[in-house]
């Protein structure tokens, strides 16, 4: 029994600070996942779960023409040889590569429930059976004939690919997707047809500029279809940079009914889009209110895309209601362009549609170029034995008479005729009865076709004039194999504003009442809330704002950070709840805190002021908000916003002094710091009114009690003055 002593003491301890030890490990697990697991190789496409997935079914011999076989063996083989991962990650990878609805062009052909477009998952591996496409063969082409380099597997048991020959620009033709550290990509499918047309044209003009590229290749064509609307300068500006993004629509047509009445009927998805969850959120904004043109939505899908979308009215426009839906769900949505990829020395990095081509193009040919290289020593190979079976042809009793007589006929061949060892052996095991049949004709016709082969492989491989020729006709027999029409429609850009007065106008106007919480609960109650003491809150919560206004009006959130948020009455929750979160309707951040709820008014103009006693008069038609994000108006910590209902401005300071004066006195911007309102030598503004000098201010003192201020013109003076001392308990104005 052998007993092993442990190692000194600090012999399998490191020295080293945290932070380098963190750095360096976190630098390794970084790189590992960019190069080995997220981002796609820019030759052909794949990354190395799909390449081996690929390599492992073409060793298994799952050609198109061969029987499927489960894809649990399929995923045993990938797991146990090349890829030392989960089997789930593994199963889902090929079940994407066999979804027509997921690849242009799908590489596994699987037989039976690989999912659907509804989202449904597919049946578990050992239920599915899958074999290779013919799509598939050609990226494989050329495998077996030193097209690409191998490496060692994880285990060194076997050898895989580094690359595959990649008979077609994949990369572009299927796209790709991923998430590594610190870097994404994500890559539209597009049409191998319109790809091969423009790797035709660099093969011409290697100085072809991206924007004739465009004219080949349009932008990107998904499986599923649908209409993009992005634009043909968006489009070049993603093609030239890398970086970029199209905005893809459903397809929709317009179906007449009796009566005059009409119905739309989608044909197409958006690229990803659940069918499912597309009509279960189309039903929520039914019951919701917050589509206010639509009626119903049913799904009468069987093979084919089908769901019906019911108008309200029959005077509804088609348009009208269909641009609104695009802004309030998937049927429009924005697929990113990041083409983000390793190139031949794996280092990543973004590349325009130009660079992706021709990477593509300098593959295909040193692909070529070791094929011809590999060709060239087996014709050269088999023009050594024909030369040796010309020999025993011219002498073939001799060699017949040797090979029967001689103890060591091998040495007596080489002696007697001056052939090689290797010509020697292969005339030896050379049945007699084959030898007496080989015909003189047959050899010398294989051997001029060999030597007619043999030069043009060698001019092939040293001119690369030659090279370029030949991958331009390997690229148009590929193209004529897997030619297809295009699926997704090219349109002009789309400027859905133009529609958003059209739907407003079919939303309802009926008077409610707008609740919002102290937590940012907000709701709309019908008609006028009479008694706030009856409305219910969530425990610990209770009313900040009640607030008068029609469905069709624009609610204007006021948030300390500066910020305006917009929101439409009409999307507001029902009444009879507690509603909903403010905070999921506008990107509020989590430090800012609510200042004020007004509903817009056309025309009207308000009081701005900040915490530190600044404050402006801004126009309420520039401070609608298209965005979640809202639009920044104030530059500092925003303390209230009024309605300029009013002559005269009265503020109070932290230090109960009050000051007057004309609102005339406030300049009128859009946004900025504003000018000083109120002069503080500590603490700043702690509230501010506007009022009518015919009427008065009112201000409420400790019990919450409203009092008048009939001599307020003494506290008259000029902006940006000190004020003076209020009235007993004036704390803050009503």
């Amino acid at each position: 029994m052998t007993i092993h002593t442990p190692p000194p003491e600090g012999g399998r301890i490191i020295d080293e600070p945290m932070s380098e030890a963190l750095s360096r490990r976190y630098l390794a697990y970084a790189l590992s996942t960019i190069t080995n697991r997220a981002l796609p190789d820019v030759r052909d496409g794949f990354k190395p779960v799909h390449r081996r997935i690929m390599y492992a079914m073409q060793q298994m011999r799952l050609n198109p023409q061969a029987a499927a076989r489960k894809c649990a063996k399929v995923v045993g083989e990938v797991m146990g040889g090349y890829h030392p991962h989960g089997d789930a990650s593994i199963y889902d990878a090929l079940v994407r590569l066999a979804q027509d609805f997921s690849q242009r062009y799908p590489l596994v052909d699987g037989q039976g429930n690989f999912g659907n477009i509804d989202g449904d998952n597919a049946a578990a591996m050992r239920y599915t059976e899958c074999k290779l496409t013919p799509a598939a063969v050609l990226l494989m082409d050329g495998i077996d004939q030193d097209a690409v380099d191998f490496k060692p597997t994880y285990d060194d048991q076997d050898e895989e690919p580094v690359v595959l020959p990649a008979g077609f620009p994949n990369l572009l033709a299927n796209g790709s997707s991923g998430i590594a550290v610190g870097m994404a990509t994500s890559i539209p499918p597009h049409n191998v047809g319109e790809l091969i047309d423009a790797c035709q044209l660099l093969l011409e003009r290697p100085d072809a500029t991206t924007d004739e590229l465009v004219a080949i290749v349009p932008g990107p064509d998904f499986p599923t279809g649908g209409v993009a609307v992005e634009g043909h300068a968006s489009i070049l500006e993603a093609y030239e940079t890398g970086r970029g993004g199209v905005r893809l629509r459903a397809r929709w047509e317009r179906v007449p009914l009796d009566r005059g009445g009409y119905q739309i009927v989608v044909t197409e998805m958006p690229y990803q889009v659940g069918k499912s969850k597309l009509v279960a959120d189309l039903a929520d904004l039914i019951e919701q209110k917050k589509a206010p043109l639509l009626a119903d939505v049913r799904d009468e899908s069987a093979e084919d895309i089908r769901l019906v979308l019911e108008p309200k009215s029959r005077t509804v426009e088609a348009d009208v209601l269909m641009e609104s839906l695009f802004k309030l769900s998937d049927l429009e949505v924005r697929f990113p362009i990041n083409m983000n990829v390793l190139d031949a020395t794996g280092t990543p990095g973004v590349m325009g549609l130009k660079a992706c081509l021709q990477a593509f193009l300098e593959h295909r040919r040193e692909v070529l170029v070791r094929r011809a290289h590999w060709r060239i020593e087996r014709v050269e190979k088999r023009l050594h034995l024909l030369e040796g079976l010309r020999i025993v042809f011219l002498n073939l009793d001799e060699v017949i008479r040797i090979v029967r007589e001689e103890e060591q006929p091998k040495a007596v061949l080489i002696a007697r005729f001056g052939l090689t060892e290797l010509q020697a052996d292969f005339i030896l095991d050379t049945r007699l009865r084959q030898l007496a049949r080989i015909e003189e004709m047959t050899i010398e016709n294989e051997f001029k076709a060999l030597m007619e082969e043999l030069a043009g492989l060698k001019s092939l491989s040293i001119t690369p004039a030659k090279q370029w020729k030949q991958v331009g006709k390997d690229l148009e027999a590929v193209r004529k194999a897997m030619v297809s029409p295009r699926r997704t429609t090219i349109a002009e850009a789309v400027d859905s504003s133009a529609f958003a007065a059209a739907v407003e106008a079919f939303i309802p106007r009926e008077a409610i009442s707008v609740i919002l919480s102290e937590r940012g609960w907000i709701r709309a109650a019908k008609g006028k809330v009479d008694d706030p003491s009856e409305l219910k809150f969530k425990e610990g919560d209770s009313l900040a704002w009640l607030v008068p206004a029609f469905t069709t009006d624009k609610l204007l959130v006021a948030a300390s950070d500066g910020r305006i948020f917009t929101i439409g009455a009409d999307k507001l929750a029902s009444g009879r709840g507690h509603g909903e979160p403010l905070r999921l309707m506008i990107d509020l951040d989590e430090k800012a805190e609510m200042v004020a709820l007004l509903a817009h008014q056309p025309g009207g103009k308000l009081l701005v002021a900040s915490r530190a006693g600044y404050g402006f008069i801004a126009p309420e038609d520039d401070l609608l908000a298209q965005k979640r994000g809202g639009k920044q108006v104030l530059n500092g910590e925003l303390k209230a916003v009024l309605r300029v209902t009013g002559d005269h401005v009265a503020t109070i300071g932290d230090n109960i002094k009050a000051l007057i004066f004309p609102v005339a006195e406030l300049p009128e911007m859009g946004r900025g710091k504003g000018v000083k309102l109120q002069n503080y030598k500590q603490g700043g503004l702690a509230d501010v009114t506007v009022f009518s000098a015919e009427a008065g201010p009112e201000w409420v003192d400790g019990g919450a009690r409203r009092r008048n201020w009939p001599d307020w013109k003494d506290w008259l003076g000029k902006r940006a003055g000190a004020g003076r001392q209020g009235p007993r308990g004036l704390r803050k104005f009503r």
